[in-house]
């Protein structure tokens, strides 16, 4: 277990520096077809992890409770996306291809924003790996190791374009590649770091181990609804960002089910 706690800590940190090396092998900047179903197909991955690898799990752990059994998932589902818009606002950052800052004014570099807009929408991803394994490693019910390994694996896919959508733009606006890889690397260092903090409250945490899952997948569709779709729908070409939802929703259901 051990073994493959860190392997599926690792694993998604691993598939956003492969998505950031991306800046060695491009000459150009993404394309706009490219980066759209990118951001669409990242958004189907989180919106399935979100429901077969955390709602319906979190459902399951109560189904003693009959018809009661939804309200864990309801109330955590709603505080995670409240979590992620109250950080949201509180939070000076700015998004890639945005050059208006969001949240409160801020002395900080563009960089500095930039890297935590990314730490914002990644510190989800993170904790929803972290609880998926604190859950099994507790002998939760709906939750096993090889389920914990799927959702890792699956936000370690999405992580790949989403590595190349940061180092990309960053080397577009004048940063040596060397940078912009590691820039679009250390976005995804807050992944494990969060996965680690959950695991660490594990035993705290499992009373209300169907609340923490609801939470994650909560804070998720935050990110999903809140910027990954309104950027893969603006402007031309949208048709592509929802046949990109459409294979990473169906990918992803299927390593959840597979796997688990």
């Amino acid at each position: 277990m051990t073994t493959t706690l860190i392997i599926g800590l690792l694993i998604p940190l691993l598939g956003t520096m492969l998505g950031a090396a991306f800046v060695f092998f491009m000459k150009d900047d993404m394309s706009p077809r490219v980066q759209k179903t990118l951001l669409g197909f990242a958004s189907g991955v989180m919106v399935a992890a979100s429901v077969w690898s955390l709602l319906i799990p979190a459902m399951e752990m109560e189904a003693d409770s009959g018809k009661w059994s939804v309200l864990p998932a309801a109330v955590g589902f709603l505080l995670g996306m409240g979590f992620l818009l109250a950080l949201d606002d509180f939070t000076p950052h700015l998004h890639v291809g945005s050059d208006t800052p969001e949240g409160p004014r801020s002395r900080l570099s563009r960089t500095a924003m930039l890297a935590l807009a990314v730490t914002i929408h990644n510190l989800p991803e993170g904790m929803a790996v972290g609880v998926v394994f604190a859950g099994a490693e507790q002998g939760a019910t709906g939750l096993s190791v090889a389920s914990a390994v799927a959702v890792s694996l699956g936000i370690a896919i999405q992580n790949i374009p989403e590595g190349a959508i940061i180092s990309m733009p960053m080397r577009a606006e004048g940063n040596s590649k060397w940078r912009s890889f590691l820039i679009g690397s250390l976005s995804g260092a807050v992944e494990p770091i969060g996965a680690l903090a959950v695991l660490l409250l594990a035993s705290v945490l499992m009373p209300v181990m169907p609340y923490m899952l609801a939470f994650a997948a909560g804070a998720m569709f935050y990110v999903v609804v809140e910027e990954l779709i309104p950027e893969a729908s603006a402007g031309k070409h949208s048709n592509l960002s929802t046949i990109g939802f459409a294979v990473g929703f169906v990918l992803m259901m299927v390593l959840d089910v597979v796997m688990g």
